[in-house]
């Protein structure tokens, strides 16, 4: 049985390895960032939409 040797890859050497890490570092701060301001904008929606239901409910309870 031979072996397939298409699928090999080349040992990268050390500049291409520290280009990947550091490419791979940028990429998970960034989606770190994104990640971190999607929370801050749901939170902030929530509760906002909660002091509108509050005040409704608020609203409803006087009248």
């Amino acid at each position: 049985m031979t072996e397939d040797v298409s699928f090999r890859r080349k040992p990268l050497t050390p500049e291409q390895r520290q280009a990947r890490d550091a490419a791979r570092r940028i990429e998970a701060e960034k989606a770190m960032r994104d990640h971190e301001a999607a929370q801050k904008a749901f939170y902030a929606n929530k509760e906002r939409l909660r002091a509108e239901r509050l005040a409704r409910e608020a609203a409803a309870a006087k009248g």
